[in-house]
């Protein structure tokens, strides 16, 4: 394998979160991201918010994955493919990926949670998808088991229908679960049957062989990882022609005329409306185009082709300016599960997939690892809180599948879905949340997220240990304890959160209705430090011994939040927010009503601990009013406003984030 006339073996370390082989090797580094994360198994969360949504995920949500995929059919199709069982493709096409998002997420909790049993279920699983893989590698139970037949949007041959068929959307997280349970238990039973088919991939596609691009993306995405795991540079070098083969197919026939989706323009809907490199606004479904966006980093990382990161960057700043909701979702179309034109930002009617948002959060992430900026994290961060965390119910086994901004009291958390991708997209992300708190690159170390936690990493050739202690989201007094085992020179980056510099989102979307914000105060070993910012951190350079701290503290004030005049939504309207946690008011605490409260800019706001709320919350509370149905205000109404991620936990009730701001 050449690069640059040089020689270059896989490094054996993995710069996406939740990525790393099992074993690595005496070998030069091959290009990848400056900045690279501390591993989600070196990282023990010990908090009172994110440690039991952790644990629940864990013996709750997972189990429950595994369970709703046998009484659904979805394991059936692969004893059927395998010949174990008779019978027809039950569900859709698209259903093996939610089997293989389930073993990705358990495989990442083995790693940290030795289980016997699981393994046993993984194994199970695993010896199933080997059976119903044919001989040549190939695996797609939706036409394997009746290749005569297909189950519907399959295509009648092999690849025949890309663009709707999810054939190599399945693999790609065939492929991401492959190198987890690699990864978690250095057996190779699934990460040989995914090498098989990536070959085979290899051997199909390329610019003198079948030229397509798949309709959903996410085969980019696993291929990139079994390129870190193998060292076979022709992974990548796939990765790269499905995202240059966008923008020159056009006019291909996508959905039916019976389809909800005929209307739309198919071209953008798939991203394929022009060449990714000349992209430069986010449009089409949203799920879709932020794995794209992701990929387009990990190639530009990986191979050294920096175009494809401009290219991402320039998207980034489109969605950032125009098209995020407050609480970091995206995609605000229902119809098309799809981003809308600029500034258009409906609440009510807001899809905000969960997908959708662990899709940003990946994003983010990698946008971080390649620029170390701390305004990435600051969205990451805002979605995390919010529209990420959203999408699971405190219970572990309730699920938003979309997550307006607003309700008339008539949706509620379902149980599970037709279309199941966003319970397991979520119990992934939340099995390697703790590789999102810390970071380095070869002279830094980034403090990036506010967690109560001990990392344990090897760093300049030492063992560092990073010590966490703070009740954040609730409070903003952080201590953090920087432990070398041996004296070392280098840099901490401490993230200073945007919303801590009068900034509640990089861009100019939203603005704080207040001018200024309370004082960042920052102690190294008790002595004031200077705050000053840079790209989002406050960098303190010395030799680091052990005990020495650093205590932050964060002015964690009640802030209204206004959007941008062109959202057209929002106007006259005002959003509560405390730190990176944005609240919403929920008829079942106001009176019955939500939609019709007003929140005055003269009102007293104040926030208290309910420790007996909704698993433990910070609530807001302040006097209001509410308007009658002719939009006059009928009675003064004591406000109660809940962190969104929690609403529709107590059962379906008006809810709203944005309150009218003034009565006419």
């Amino acid at each position: 394998m050449k690069k640059n006339g040089l020689t270059l073996l896989l490094a054996g370390l993995i710069l996406t979160v939740g990525c790393a082989p099992a074993r690595q090797t005496e070998t030069r580094r091959l290009p990848d991201f400056p900045v690279e994360p501390v591993n989600y198994w070196q990282v023990k969360v010990t908090d009172n918010f994110w440690a039991p949504r952790m644990e629940i995920n864990r013996l709750v949500t997972i189990p429950y994955l595994f369970r709703m995929n046998e009484e659904s059919g979805r394991v059936d199709n692969f004893r059927i493919a395998a010949g174990l069982k008779t019978g027809k493709h039950t569900g859709k096409r698209y259903n093996d990926s939610d089997v293989y998002k389930a073993i990705e997420a358990a495989a990442y909790t083995l790693k940290t949670n030795p289980d016997p049993e699981l393994k046993k279920q993984i194994d199970e699983l695993v010896d199933l998808i080997r059976q119903a893989q044919e001989p040549d590698g190939y695996l797609f139970t939706a036409r394997t088991i009746d290749p005569k037949n297909p189950a519907p949007g399959s295509g009648q041959e092999r690849w025949s229908n890309l663009r709707v068929s999810h054939e190599l959307y399945n693999l790609g997280h065939l492929y991401e679960a492959a190198v987890a349970y690699y990864q978690a238990t250095g057996e190779k039973n699934l990460l040989d049957l995914a090498t098989r088919s990536a070959d085979l991939l290899v051997k199909t596609f390329g610019p003198d062989k079948r030229r397509a691009f798949p309709g959903h993306q996410e085969v980019e995405i696993g291929l990139v990882k079994l390129y870190r795991v193998t060292g076979q540079e022709d992974y990548l070098k796939l990765a790269k022609f499905f995202l240059d083969e966008r923008g020159h197919y056009h006019g291909g026939e996508v959905f039916p005329e019976s389809s909800p989706f005929y209307i739309y323009n198919s071209e953008e809907y798939l991203q394929n409306h022009r060449p990714v490199l000349e992209q430069t606004e986010a449009v089409g479904h949203a799920v879709r185009a932020s794995y794209m966006y992701s990929a387009m980093l990990e190639v530009a990382a990986l191979g050294s082709w920096p175009e494809y990161a401009r290219a991402s960057t320039n998207l980034w700043e489109n969605v950032v300016n125009k098209k995020l909701y407050l609480t970091g979702g995206i995609g605000s179309t229902g119809e098309y599960e799809a981003f809308g034109a600029d500034y258009e930002l409906p609440n009510e009617q807001a899809y905000a997939e969960t997908c959708a948002a662990v899709g940003n959060a990946f994003w983010n992430q990698r946008l971080f690892q390649y620029e170390g900026d701390g305004k990435y994290i600051d969205v990451l961060e805002r979605i995390i809180y919010n529209g990420l965390l959203s999408g699971v119910g405190l219970s572990g086994d309730k699920f938003f599948y979309q997550n307006p901004l607003a309700s008339k009291g008539k949706y509620e958390r379902s149980s599970w879905f037709e279309v199941a991708c966003c319970p397991a997209n979520a119990a992934r992300f939340l099995a390697t949340f703790p590789g999102y708190i810390y970071a380095h690159s070869e002279e830094e170390v980034f403090i990036n997220l506010f967690v109560k936690s001990t990392a344990n990493f090897e760093f300049k050739g030492t063992e560092l240990e990073i010590v966490q202690e703070t009740r954040y989201p609730w409070f903003g007094s952080v201590k953090i304890g920087i432990n070398p085992n041996r004296v070392r020179e280098f840099t901490v980056c401490l993230r200073i959160p945007g919303w801590a510099q009068n900034k509640p989102l990089p861009g100019n979307l939203y603005s704080y209705l207040e001018g200024t914000s309370g004082q960042i105060v920052v102690r190294l070993n008790r002595k004031l430090v200077p705050v000053e910012v840079d790209h989002g951190y406050l960098r303190l350079k010395r030799k680091w011994t052990r005990g020495d701290a650093i205590e932050v503290l964060l002015p964690l004030e009640i802030k209204r939040v206004i959007a941008h005049e062109k959202v057209k939504e929002d106007r006259g309207k005002v959003a509560v927010e405390r730190g990176p946690v944005v609240y919403c008011a929920e008829g079942l605490d106001n009176g019955g009503t939500a939609l019709s409260l007003v929140l005055p800019d003269s009102s007293r706001l104040q926030a208290w601990y309910r420790d007996d709320l909704l698993g433990g919350v910070e609530v807001i509370t302040g006097s209001g009013l509410a308007l009658d149905e002719q939009g006059q205000a009928s009675r003064k109404q004591n406000l109660f406003l809940i962190p969104y991620a929690t609403w529709a936990n107590r059962g379906p009730w008006e809810m709203t984030v944005w309150l009218i701001r003034k009565t006419s």
